[in-house]
């Protein structure tokens, strides 16, 4: 069984050998003529192809008749892009300068739990992610938001870098 097998794959392997070794046994002159005929570009230059074989036949020189005709590129670039036309009028708005734009603060990050009355000043619990913030006016939140006052319905904040005033509703009226 096993001289079986090993005798199998020398078969094998002897037979890949040879059809690497000898191509042109297998892959003749006639078969590619007649390959080159059935494509449709080559078709239109059969005339000219046959009438260069029989001068090419007394002259021996086959191979450069061959190499005139022209090949198709099957994996050339393609694209499915159409540039976009620009009137005047959009050059003319694309080039014009931009006006500059005014630093805002970004949105705040804060969300309100609860508030609690002191006797001595009124608490609110803020929120940012996982941290707890109990912040009462005048305090300094991360060194970025300071808290200006604290009303029974918002709470006024101030973000330090821009000095922008903004507002975090803290509930309703009592």
């Amino acid at each position: 069984m096993n001289t079986r097998r090993v005798a199998g794959w020398l078969a094998f392997f002897g037979i890949c050998g040879l059809i690497a070794w000898v191509p042109e046994q297998f892959f003749s002159e006639q078969a590619q003529d007649s390959v080159s005929d059935a494509a449709p570009l080559a078709s239109k230059h059969r005339d000219g192809i046959a009438g260069a074989k029989a001068a090419s036949d007394k002259d021996g020189t086959a191979k450069s008749a061959a190499a005139k005709v022209p090949q198709l590129d099957l994996f050339a670039a393609q694209s499915w892009f159409v540039a976009p036309v620009v009137t005047a009028e959009q050059a003319a708005l694309n080039n014009a300068p931009a006006a500059p734009t005014v630093p805002t603060a970004p949105p705040l990050p804060f969300q309100f739990i609860g508030k609690l009355e002191d006797s001595q000043q009124l608490q609110v619990f803020l929120q940012n992610g996982e941290r707890l913030y109990v912040v009462r006016a005048g305090d300094v939140i991360d060194d970025v938001y300071k808290v200006d006052r604290i009303s029974a319905t918002e709470m006024s904040l101030v973000y330090l870098p821009l000095k922008f005033a903004q507002t975090l509703s803290v509930g309703s009226a009592p």
